[in-house]
C-alpha cells in the first residue's frame, strides 16, 4: 500500500464518534504527539551515546553521525544542544560523555525501546521491521500502554 491509498481500517458501522473524538479528547491526542517530538531526536541522540559509550567504551560524534545517518555539522550542532540541556558533556576533540542526567534519560529511553521492540517481535514482527518500527513509537507511547506491551510480550513468552 502506498502512503497515498488511505487505510482500510474504518469497518461499515463505523460512526463519527469511532473516527473522530470529541474536541478536547482530540486536542490532547495532538498535544501529546507535538511533545512527544518536541524530545524524541534528543532521546535519539543520548540513547545512541550511551550505547555507544557501554558496547565501544566511547562515543565520537563521526560515530554518531554514521549512525544516525547524518553530516558531522548535525551532530556538533546537537552535541550544543545536549550540552546546554545538561545531558552530554565533551571537550573538542575528544569523546562525549553523559552527564548523571543523560544516563538517567539513555537508560529510560533504551528501556522504552526494548518494551516496543519485544512486544513487536511477540506480535511475530520482522526483526529488521521490528527495529525500525520501534524506533519512532517508543516516543510516543504511554506509560500505559508501555505495561500492556511489556505484559503481552511476557505472557507470549511464557506461553510460546
Amino acid at each position: 500500500m502506498s502512503r497515498s491509498e488511505p487505510l482500510r481500517s474504518r469497518n461499515a458501522g463505523d460512526t463519527a464518534a469511532d473516527v473522530l473524538p470529541p474536541p478536547d479528547q482530540h486536542a490532547r491526542q495532538y498535544a501529546a504527539v507535538r511533545d512527544a517530538h518536541e524530545t524524541e531526536l534528543i532521546e535519539d541522540y543520548v540513547e545512541l551515546i550511551g550505547d555507544l559509550l557501554e558496547h565501544s567504551g566511547e562515543a565520537r560524534a563521526t560515530d554518531v553521525a554514521a549512525r544516525m545517518g547524518v553530516s558531522q555539522a548535525t551532530v556538533t550542532r546537537m552535541v550544543r544542544r545536549l550540552n546546554e540541556l545538561g545531558y552530554v558533556s565533551n571537550e573538542p576533540y575528544r569523546s562525549l560523555f553523559l552527564t548523571e542526567e543523560g544516563r538517567r534519560m539513555a537508560a529510560w529511553s533504551r528501556q522504552r525501546h526494548a518494551v516496543v521492540l519485544r512486544f513487536f517481535r511477540a506480535l511475530g514482527v520482522d526483526d529488521a521491521t521490528a527495529r525500525i518500527d520501534a524506533e519512532g513509537v517508543e516516543h510516543h507511547v504511554s506509560e500505559k500502554t508501555l505495561e500492556l506491551m511489556e505484559r503481552f510480550s511476557d505472557e507470549q513468552e511464557w506461553f510460546g
